[in-house]
């Protein structure tokens, strides 16, 4: 099989802080130079500090495969991500983007497993939001045939972080009953409502309570057990349900849902949280909003907890994948999920398709709530004429180019709506 080396001299690296800011000064356009268009966040802030601009091509080191990407998932952490608000963010520039999926172009020397033209999906150390992306090869995993592009970048994530979190963490088991926020997302700042719904019907009587907006419920009605909207008293009717309370509890919200969710758990019942979307408020990073939250989460006492028998734990997919080296964790989970998909037992909800050029409309969708199920970048999809001439037009990377107040307000939004 024939293998491209590797054209980088650097070592790649996985740990997030270091990995991100390689690969990103300008380009300059020399001979047979290879370029791609790629996604650049130029700094922390706002929506336009979100361009598409050309840059090099990367080429795969030693154990990377290079992957054709087709389609790019787009979730909460990445607008976290956008205002700086993740722990210990890279420097900017960067490419944001955590997952994708495509074809395998070419394979780095010591790269087993894989063979060009290859249909993948992948975890990326960043940098996803691109046409072309290198990735280790223990990050890569082959599609089930009948698997679309835009399916296998809404699966990774979502299905990977919301089965640990059930069968890892809280050992879910035959009727027991799990509480859910954000019930209707893909998953916010991985919020795996959708597939935490799907992957509890594989377990005999298990009990989902859903906690969403409102005009989410008709669309996911049928995935949960019960419904409730996230603006009334939950815990007053999930006890009116079950008076002892619920055997888990997801939380991607923290703040003031943090003390909610300890005490509607049962004895021996597991709290996990895995995100904390409350701290998103406006466009841009807002010091009261996480001031705010961090005062609204209970203080947990350690004595407490073993008084009243309740577990809480915390979860994080992309610290045990780049942080941590769970890696072969992760892929023996990722090959019991293949085996449900292919049973047509679990499907990943894909809510719409996204030129690259329209990045700051879907990340704006996502900012508003408004999404069931997965925001997918689509790679080879052409942004609307509308959006084609929008300040995401290609530029030089890092540049920033003003925009009129109230430009975006003023554009309709016109993916492609599954």
């Amino acid at each position: 099989m024939a293998k491209e080396g590797a054209d980088m001299t650097e070592e790649t690296e996985f740990m997030i802080d270091k990995n991100v800011g390689k690969g990103l000064e300008n380009v300059e356009s020399s001979g047979n130079a290879k370029e791609m268009r790629a996604v650049i966040l130029a700094g922390f802030g706002g929506l336009n500090k979100l361009k598409v601009t050309k840059k090099a091509m990367p080429e795969p080191q030693d154990g990377e495969v290079k992957i054709r990407v087709k389609a790019c998932g787009l979730n909460f952490l990445d607008l976290m991500v956008r205002q700086g608000t993740v722990d210990n963010p890279p420097k900017p520039p960067l490419v944001p983007g955590f997952e994708c999926s495509g074809i395998v172009e070419s394979l780095g020397e010591n790269t087993k497993g894989f063979e060009i033209g290859d249909r993948v999906m992948a975890f990326v150390n960043y940098n996803a939001w691109a046409e072309v992306v290198c990735t280790p090869v223990d990050f890569v995993y082959k599609m089930p045939d009948e698997m679309t592009f835009a399916e296998a970048a809404a699966f990774s994530l979502n299905f990977v972080a919301a089965y640990m979190m059930l069968f890892e963490v809280a050992s879910l088991r035959e009727g027991m009953s799990v509480l859910v926020h954000s019930a209707g997302g893909g998953v916010v700042s991985l919020c795996p409502g959708q597939a935490v719904a799907q992957l509890c019907s594989t377990v005999p009587n298990v009990t989902v309570f859903g906690i969403a907006s409102c005009f989410k419920h008709a669309a996911i009605r049928d995935s949960v057990t019960h419904l409730f909207d996230r603006n009334v008293d939950y815990i007053q009717e999930v006890k009116k349900i079950c008076p002892e309370g619920v055997d888990v509890v997801l939380d991607c919200l923290c703040g003031e849902n943090t003390g909610k969710g300890l005490s509607l758990l049962k004895p021996l019942g597991t709290y996990i949280l895995y995100g904390a979307s409350n701290m998103v408020t406006g466009e841009t990073k807002s010091f009261f909003s996480f001031a705010k939250s961090w005062w609204q989460v209970e203080k947990v006492n350690p004595i407490k907890l073993y008084e009243e028998n309740k577990v809480i734990a915390g979860f994080s997919l992309l610290n045990l994948l780049f942080k941590q080296g769970r890696c072969s964790l992760v892929k023996s989970v990722m090959d019991k999920l293949l085996c449900l998909y292919e049973q047509k037992k679990i499907k990943p909800v894909v809510d719409s398709l996204w030129a690259l050029e329209e990045v700051k409309e879907a990340m704006q969708r996502i900012h508003d709530r408004g999404n069931i199920g997965k925001l997918i970048l689509d790679v080879e999809k052409s942004p609307t004429p509308l959006m084609a001439s929008d300040s995401t037009e290609t530029s030089e990377a890092g540049e920033e180019e003003e925009e009129p107040e109230g430009d975006n307000d003023s554009k309709e939004r016109m993916p492609f709506i599954h």
